[in-house]
């Protein structure tokens, strides 16, 4: 196979992917070498704000996370409560700020739609729809034509797939102003006998690409939701992900029938970052490595590169590693609900993701560099902040 280049980047080329010069040093001492264009890609979607927190985190730990009745805290697709009587309740809450800051519409209904692809990976059935929303004051056009956009993108997503709003908040501030937050919550009944859990195990064991094609929407859109808006950003609407709540009902449907079967031994959605957050998270979660080859990925355009394949986030799509020799029973499943399935990777005994192109190594990483071992910065809040909460 070909071996990895290692021509180093301009300064404008490392900041477009979102990465900091130090970070980017940062990034040569892990690999020992200069990243290629699509490795660059994938640190600059997984060390975004986005997928790694790395700002908040300090703030978040300070959260209690743990109880006689937590079943799943931090650090899976959801958490999961025992709410007794035999009863066990998944939930999440996400934000997508941003995209729907530029396209208000497609922007809050992907929300929508990746929260509920968190709950139903964890093997629970989405129940209900929550938010908390946002927006400056109502007398610019500007913000009505955002709450517009952002209220019909929640209830459209929503009913399509069947699941029911529930509960929610509105406000205006002039602090929101043209920079709105979008704030979607859902809840799910737990199925499955066991909770589904996200790393990957079982060295040899097949992971399967499944549900959605792959495209060019949602290019890089981590890194975009994790960057300061400007007057400048309606110029990153490509970077909004476009969903399919009718085919993301099939998918419910065909991921709860496959977890049900015990073939399943680990899944993650594809959210942020698409193909490199669920590869990179499942390895470092299971300890292992996951080699994946981009020839197999069902895709719906033409002459994709390996940036494109791993920073897509086209929605819909999961993965999955299956019991070795159980594959076929799961491809059935989804093909039955009018879905993709594919083997698309192996889990590896390294710790890395190894991406395969056309017969040659388009990416290799250290597993943990993407997805725990990211960088951590510790923020002081201003001190007019603080007094303002006195």
């Amino acid at each position: 196979m070909a071996a990895l280049s290692s021509a180093p980047f301009s300064p404008q080329e490392i900041a477009s992917e979102g990465i900091k010069p130090s970070e980017y040093e940062e990034i040569v001492n892990r690999l020992g070498r200069h990243p290629n264009k699509a490795e660059l890609g994938m640190f600059g979607v997984m060390w975004s704000e986005h997928c790694c927190y790395k700002n908040s985190k300090p703030l978040l730990t300070q959260f209690p996370t743990t109880g006689d009745r937590i079943l799943v805290g931090p650090g899976e697709n959801a958490g999961v409560v025992d709410f007794g009587d035999g009863l066990r309740v998944a939930f999440k809450i996400e934000s997508h700020n941003h995209p729907s800051a530029v396209e208000p519409f497609q922007g809050a209904a992907t929300g929508v739609g990746g929260i509920l692809r968190d709950i139903f990976t964890m093997g629970a059935r989405p129940i209900a729809i929550l938010n908390s929303l946002r927006f400056g004051n109502l007398d610019s056009g500007k913000t009505r034509r955002l709450l517009s956009g952002v209220v019909s993108g929640i209830a459209h997503y929503g009913n399509c797939v069947g699941v029911p709003t529930v509960g929610g908040e509105v406000y205006f501030d002039p602090a929101y102003a043209g920079n709105p937050l979008v704030n979607a919550m859902a809840i799910g009944l737990m199925e499955t006998p066991d909770i589904v859990k996200a790393g990957a195990v079982g060295v040899g064991n097949p992971v399967l690409y499944v549900g959605s094609t792959t495209g060019r929407d949602g290019m890089g859109g981590a890194s975009f939701a994790s960057a300061e808006l400007s007057d400048d950003s309606l110029d990153d609407r490509p970077a909004v992900q476009v969903g399919d709540p009718f085919l993301e009902k099939s998918l419910i449907e065909a991921c709860l029938e496959a977890f049900k079967t015990g073939a399943v031994a680990a899944a993650q959605d594809m959210g942020a970052a698409g193909i490199t957050c669920s590869t990179a998270e499942m390895a470092a979660k299971g300890g292992v490595g996951i080699e994946l080859d981009l020839d197999l990925i069902p895709h719906r355009e033409a002459g994709m590169v390996p940036y494109e394949y791993l920073l897509s986030e086209s929605q819909e799509r999961m993965l999955f590693v299956a019991h070795k020799g159980r594959e076929q029973e799961l491809i059935n499943i989804f093909h039955r609900w009018g879905l993709h399935a594919v083997v698309a990777g192996i889990v590896i005994h390294d710790p890395i993701v190894r991406i395969l192109f056309k017969g040659a190594i388009a990416a290799e990483i250290p597993a943990s560099a993407l997805a725990d071992n990211t960088p951590l910065y510790h923020r002081q809040a201003p001190a007019e902040i603080g007094r303002a909460h006195v």
